[in-house]
């Protein structure tokens, strides 16, 4: 039997994905949401409102990038928000001064992360565990750790991740939207690769898939790993933003994460949808939060607002799919 190859066994064309993943869907929400938000916040367009949403919206879109991959195996990852808040205390307490110091905190993160990952994809893709009970369980033990690095917020975090990583490059670009840009790249490139077709081929029919000839525990291994590397890589932009570490600082991206995996279109029963959709969306939320400030409406209603955004994307993006399998069928 021969091998499926990124030649051979490819995702659905860019143009359906646009419009059957909710690509398209999330593009028309955040215009929405943003136009809101120039028209009540006067300075909305200046150069530190606009890096300051990218900065807020980084670590969730980092994060989501992670959980989406895990999504589009079938999967579900719930270890983000422990990961998210050991690496931050991590890189908190162990991050020295300078690039280097802040190159070495992000090591130790990354090696975390992709433990983590490691962890959960054995168990699950070779032991058969159940994903949601498996990676509860490590977000709890993660969650713990954390605790034990760092009982209380402190931890020294320095000025060159507190300030030049939250800034601009070159006084132009912002440091988030660079690094937003160089990860969807990398996904970019791994979606052409087997292992990135893999992804949707597993998601779609594990069973099809297997018979086809996928590694089908090569592919949910490796997805778990890339996952903690992005909750990682999310934990430590997170201790840069917030100039601290907190051990339960990962606690609101428990939801938030699969908030944007929805609201950017990947399917839950995985096989469907990709990372542009759920960065797009971390996008939209803060984008969302910041409408409500602007608008002087309460905090306390920050969640009913993301629900009911979730809600009719969640039904215009099935409304969506439906009328893309059935063009794809005629054709």
């Amino acid at each position: 039997m021969t091998l499926p190859t990124a030649a051979t066994l490819k995702p659905d064309p860019w143009y359906r994905n646009l419009f059957g993943d909710g690509t398209f869907i999330i593009v028309v929400i955040l215009a929405i949401l943003f136009v809101v938000f120039v028209a009540t916040q006067g300075d909305a367009l200046s150069q530190s409102v606009l890096t300051e949403i990218l900065n807020n919206s980084l670590p969730l879109a980092l994060a989501s990038v992670g959980g989406t991959l895990v999504v589009l195996t079938g999967g579900f990852d719930l270890s983000v928000a422990g990961v998210i808040s050991l690496t931050n205390v991590i890189v908190a307490v162990w991050g020295g001064d300078g690039p280097l110091g802040a190159l070495g905190g992000l090591a130790i993160a990354v090696a975390v992360g992709a433990a983590v990952g490691a962890v959960n994809g054995f168990l699950i893709a070779y032991c058969n565990l159940q994903s949601i009970a498996l990676t509860l369980s490590t977000m709890i033990v993660c969650s713990g750790v954390a605790l034990l690095v760092l009982d209380a917020p402190g931890g020294n975090v320095s000025d060159f991740m507190n300030y030049d990583l939250t800034a601009q490059i070159g006084g132009v670009v912002p440091v988030a939207l660079a690094v937003a840009l160089v990860v969807y790249a990398v996904w970019f490139v791994l979606r052409k690769t087997d292992w990135g077709v893999g992804l949707y081929a597993v998601g779609a029919d594990e069973a099809a898939a297997r018979l086809a000839g996928v590694n089908v525990n090569r592919v949910k291994l490796r997805a778990y790993v890339f996952a903690g590397v992005c909750y990682a890589f999310a934990g430590f932009m997170l201790t840069a933003l917030t100039a601290v570490g907190t051990p339960n600082i990962g606690d609101p991206y428990f939801l938030l994460v699969f908030a944007a995996i929805a609201l950017g279109g990947t399917s839950f029963a995985g096989g469907r949808g990709g990372v542009a959709g759920s960065m797009l969306a971390a996008l939209a939320l803060t984008v969302l939060q910041k409408v409500l400030f602007s608008t002087g409406v309460s905090s306390f209603y920050t969640g009913i607002f993301q629900g009911a955004i979730m809600i009719i994307a969640v039904i215009v993006a099935a409304v969506s799919a439906r009328f893309s399998s059935k063009s794809e069928a005629r054709s």
